[in-house]
């Protein structure tokens, strides 16, 4: 099934650090693997990996509780695609972080590891 990909969606790592900084609350969602995700990630991220959303989207739901959600991965590929599914499953204001954790760890915080 080919998902329609808003690029419109995509929210900057600079944005998403703005937000958090400011006390803006929202569900930062990684899906990523499990490793990854234990090799690095964002602080109070919850993983929910591409491959298992689906079966999560009402677990997703029930924690955004109307704040904005925002995906990421390693580079923003598979992020692009879980706001697609969230979006799709009525999850409204859904946005991929682009540039993914890897530019998290360049531009906001190098004590994030790269891989």
């Amino acid at each position: 099934m080919r998902r329609h990909i808003d690029p419109a969606w995509e929210v900057s790592v600079h944005d998403v650090k703005d937000r958090l900084d400011a006390g803006q609350s929202m569900l930062l969602v990684d899906v990523r693997q499990p490793e990854e995700h234990e090799h690095c990630r964002i602080e109070k991220s919850l993983l929910f990996p591409l491959p298992r959303l689906q079966a999560a989207i009402e677990e997703i739901r029930q924690l955004a509780q109307g704040q904005p959600v925002v995906t990421y991965c390693h580079h923003g590929h598979r992020s692009v695609q879980a706001a697609a599914i969230l979006r799709e499953a009525g999850i409204g204001r859904v946005m991929s972080m682009a540039g993914g954790i890897d530019a998290w760890s360049t531009e906001i915080d190098p004590n994030v590891p790269r891989y």
